[in-house]
């Protein structure tokens, strides 16, 4: 009588080889997830160190100082002196239209900060998944369904509510902050287009050097020198807070899908409303805390519909 257990007929290798698979791609996606959760406390501190300094200097100044200290960040990470073509680009049009879209995105947020309170800026930033939803169809070929375009529609309606255009409401700030958001949103599109040809270090070299190359020559126009040493601790945090932020942006991209990074934006909120108030004091108004909550919930419906067709 044979009393040994019977053995279980191995798994088809091509069913092993797909449950491999997805768990990489989970693994993936989770590096990613937490790799942009990262970044958006870097951005939020850059925001709450540049809207200080826009009380003491003037905004271009505080823009060209987060690009100076983002390229010496970028050259440290690639190190072109000793791995040569580390900043050699397979699509130069491209990384230098990124670039272009990066430094439009931060000029805009700065000039919107001098008006705006950080929450303002942030309720109108949370339709950055909503634009990179609808955006990813006809760039990244990643389409939405018709569940999600209403999530879209209806977190614009958010927006309308934060800025009230035709109520006597809307300030220039506002434009500002839509300017920016659509710069950035474009960006992040090309961000993952970029990430599958060129490393990260090449790509955060070209997002940090298009400031520095568009903004020196014009240095002495706008030039004001800082009258205390927490002014220059400031304008070096800039850069660090940028630079070290975007460097771990494309990293995230890297590992996962647009669509699924975006909804993480919302994390910022914490940070953003937080440093707000310890640092200026301010509390978000019943307009901004309400539409940033219809802009939320329709982000968060995004990604529940992203997570649901994933694990389908």
């Amino acid at each position: 009588m044979n009393l040994t257990t019977p053995r279980r007929p191995p798994k088809p290798a091509t069913r092993v080889s797909l449950e491999a698979a997805d768990a990489a791609e989970l693994s993936a996606r989770t590096r990613g997830i937490v790799l942009m959760c990262c970044a958006l406390v870097g951005f939020a501190c850059l925001d709450t160190t540049g809207k200080w300094l826009a009380r003491h200097v003037p905004v271009w100044e505080i823009v060209w100082a987060r690009y100076v200290g983002a390229t010496m960040l970028a050259l440290a990470f690639a190190n072109p002196w000793k791995a040569t073509g580390t900043l050699r680009t397979q699509r130069p049009i491209l990384q230098s239209t990124r670039a272009m879209l990066l430094f439009g995105s931060t000029a805009f947020n700065f000039l919107a900060l001098r008006h705006l309170q950080l929450a303002d800026t942030m309720s109108i930033a949370f339709a950055l998944p909503l634009v990179v939803s609808l955006l990813a169809g006809p760039i990244l070929g990643e389409w939405v369904g018709p569940r999600r375009l209403v999530a879209i529609l209806v977190g614009f309606l958010g927006v309308l509510v934060v800025v009230r255009p035709g109520f006597g409401a809307m300030q220039p700030g506002m434009l500002y902050s839509i300017a920016g958001l659509f710069c950035y949103a474009f960006y992040n599109m090309l961000t993952r287009l970029m990430a599958a040809t060129d490393p990260a270090t090449t790509t955060n070299f070209f997002s940090a050097i298009s400031g520095v190359v568009i903004l020196t020559p014009l240095l002495p126009l706008f030039w004001q020198r800082p009258d205390q040493p927490l002014v220059w601790i400031g304008l070096a945090a800039t850069g660090f807070f940028g630079g070290f932020g975007h460097y771990l942006l494309i990293l995230a991209h890297a590992r996962a899908p647009a669509a699924v990074l975006a909804p993480y934006v919302y994390t910022q909120i914490v940070w953003m409303t937080a440093l707000g108030y310890l640092v200026f004091g301010d509390i978000p108004g019943v307009y901004t805390a309400a539409g940033a909550s219809v802009v939320v919930s329709s982000g968060l419906y995004l990604f529940y519909r992203e997570r649901k067709r994933a694990w389908a």
